[in-house]
């Protein structure tokens, strides 16, 4: 039995009833009014905050938050409220997935969130760390009148692996119970079809069939981490096995210093007399230390200049994974190498330390959502407007695609080559949802033949099943769309270009991130370039245009191609490899509310990339919202110029 001896904080839309509660007053459900909802990761522990990874964190839960234009909780207010419980809307924790969000509360005190819904790798994280969920609001008043609570609460309708690990009060103490005997119990699976997403987890688990809603342990083939996440992994370590720390097939665990390469360049001064540089750049310095000791791959800094090697997930679908392959990541946008029919999710800073000394995860077979895209793409329509077009229908915004595996399929998923695949698997992460995959076909095995050089044999089992259950299907005729944007604030607020109705002046154009620093990103926004040009312009004035490799592996192939030449007489700044702008950590950053960016990225809550507003868009959108100086398709441009 449990009781929470703490106040009660309403995440409530209006920031006066926040700031009530923060001075001591307690209110009622009904007088919160409505709670905020799509609280997420960015608004819990905005990216700078998580430049902590140790108990510090407790300081800073909420600072993000934005309630009708304003930001109500203030350092340390939180924890000086003696809160042990938070209550919010739908759709909680969405975005990434830092674990660094419900560590804050933890340490802030906090021990139970309730909200209507959850998403999944914020909530898994809060299981990894002991910390309870739920989405049963009765609970309010009873812990209000002091009423001891059964743990049975908490795990009813849950499966056996899941209810175990909240009963023993998280990951770490759940693996010390498999060491000491502990075996999850095996359901005999009677014969089924599945989908391809299944039979890749019956194979990771060793067993012939699984089941939607089964848990199991899955056999990783890769685990990576990148610097703004291992270090919390690393000192989670040190925690439980001390310094006799024994990592299970190192040669399968690669790290990256992606994220935070440019930090110095956009960091404002008010933060660097916080100390908040040294702190950055000390999580790179933690990992590469880790890499040493452990003889662990470290995709790292350029030796001969500025800049880093590459984003993890484009390294990872460039030279690593293959069809077939479980692989997770410290990062929400692991799908992004479902492109190749790879299983690849992200994962906490718990489960990753865990994985990487049982080189297992725990996996809840998912249902799985299939989309079927048909219909040939119009002219300057790219795999980021179907995306957006997704993210905008009800289905997703509802919440209702959370946790499911997002199986694309249909003749134009055929067309489409694997680094626009990729678009659409990395975004799966803003859908909500557990992956997004790609069952492996030619393309598949042309890209691995030219990226990599390896002749790949789609095996017998790689296709879905014909009369497998899924838990629905959307439909989308390619043909039917345009090109697409997503007004600040939210991935989900879409709108096709032709409906925006007003001039939407740019600021910043940028072009990179994993979901927009590839190969065809990159040869999108050259198009238009080239395009600009040939009819005697370039970027605005009044517009900076940034580009931003993936990868050097992307940044070779625009040498070879000459596109940087292009991109220079266009007035392009082109930067080194990093994920940059889009974790607020390098050009492209706003550094003014009053800036408008329209970015290639994949999501704009609230402060992502500075304090101006942030409108997302395909590659060949930003690149001609940058020569126009302001939001048009490359359709409306060359309409405009008259070619």
């Amino acid at each position: 039995m449990i009781r929470f001896e703490g106040r009660v904080l309403f995440l409530s839309q209006d920031a006066s009833v926040i700031e009530r509660q923060l001075q001591g007053e307690d209110v009622s459900l009904e007088e919160a009014g409505p709670l905020r909802s799509d609280v997420s990761t960015d608004e819990i522990t905005p990216a700078y905050i998580c430049y902590h990874y140790n108990e510090q964190l407790g300081e800073y839960p909420y600072l993000g938050l934005e309630c009708s234009g304003r930001r109500p909780v203030k350092q340390g207010a939180v924890k000086a409220g003696n809160f042990l419980v938070t209550v919010a809307g739908r759709r909680y924790g969405k975005g990434s997935s830092r674990e660094a969000s419900p560590f804050a509360e933890w340490c802030a005190g906090v021990r139970l969130v309730i909200a209507e819904s959850f998403e999944r790798i914020y909530r898994q994280n809060c299981r990894n760390l002991g910390m309870l969920t739920s989405t049963d609001f009765g609970l309010i008043e009873r812990i209000r009148r002091g009423e001891e609570i059964s743990l049975d609460e908490f795990t009813r309708g849950e499966d056996e692996l899941t209810a175990e690990l909240i009963r023993r009060g998280g990951l770490f103490r759940l693996t010390e119970a498999r060491r000491a005997g502990w075996r999850l119990p095996m359901p005999t699976v009677p014969v089924r079809p599945m989908t391809y997403a299944e039979k890749v987890i019956a194979r990771a688990s060793g067993s012939r069939h699984v089941a939607t809603g089964q848990s199991v342990f899955a056999k990783t083939d890769w685990r990576y981490a990148h610097e703004y996440v291992s270090p919390m992994s690393i000192s989670f370590l040190q925690r439980e096995c001390g310094d006799d720390i024994k990592l299970h097939d190192p040669h399968s665990i690669i790290c990256f210093s992606d994220h935070l390469t440019f930090i110095h360049r956009s960091m404002p001064p008010e933060r660097r007399a916080l100390g908040l540089l040294d702190l950055a750049q000390r999580l790179g310095e933690v990992q590469a230390a880790f890499c040493e000791e452990y003889g662990l791959r470290h995709h790292g800094f350029l030796a001969d200049r500025e800049g880093s090697e590459g984003i993890s997930h484009s390294i990872m679908a460039e030279r690593y994974v293959e069809p077939g392959q479980l692989a997770v990541g410290t990062d929400s946008h692991t799908p992004h190498c479902g492109a190749l029919g790879a299983l690849a999710f992200g994962i906490g800073a718990t489960e990753m330390a865990n994985a990487w000394l049982t080189g297992d995860v725990r996996v809840k077979v998912p249902e799985t959502c299939r989309v079927n895209l048909t219909g040939e793409l119009p002219p300057g329509v790219e795999a980021k407007d179907i995306v957006l077009h997704l993210l905008r229908l009800p289905y997703v915004r509802e919440g209702r695609a959370i946790g499911q595996v997002f199986e694309y399929a249909g003749d134009a998923v055929a067309r489409l080559t694997t680094d626009e695949r990729a678009t659409l698997t990395n975004m799966v992460a803003e859908i909500g949802g557990f992956t997004g995959i790609v069952v492996p076909d030619r393309e598949t095995q042309r890209f691995l033949r030219e990226r990599r050089g390896i002749e790949f044999k789609i095996e017998p089992w790689m296709y879905s099943d014909p009369d497998a259950q899924v838990a629905h299907t959307i439909e989308v005729d390619c043909s039917r769309l345009e090109p697409m944007l997503a007004s600040p604030g939210d991935p989900g607020r879409g709108l096709m270009v032709s409906e925006l109705g007003k001039i939407v002046k740019v600021d910043i154009a940028y072009g990179g991130s994993c979901t927009g620093g590839k190969r065809e990103d990159l040869r999108r926004c050259y198009d238009v370039i080239r395009w600009a040009l040939e009819h005697g312009l370039k970027v605005a004035e009044s517009t900076r245009f940034i580009l931003q490799f993936g990868s050097q592996d992307v940044r070779d192939y625009c040498v070879r191609e000459g596109m940087l030449d292009i991109f220079e007489r266009a007035g392009v700044e082109l930067i080194e490899p990093g994920c940059g702008a889009c974790v607020n950590a390098g050009p492209g950053v706003s550094e003014r509310a009053d800036q408008v960016t329209v970015s290639a990225i994949n999501r704009n809550f609230p402060g992502r990339s500075g304090p101006g507003q942030v409108w997302l868009a395909s590659p060949s959108t930003v690149a001609a919202s940058a020569v126009a100086g302001h939001i048009t398709s490359f359709e409306q441009l060359r309409l405009s110029a008259g070619g």
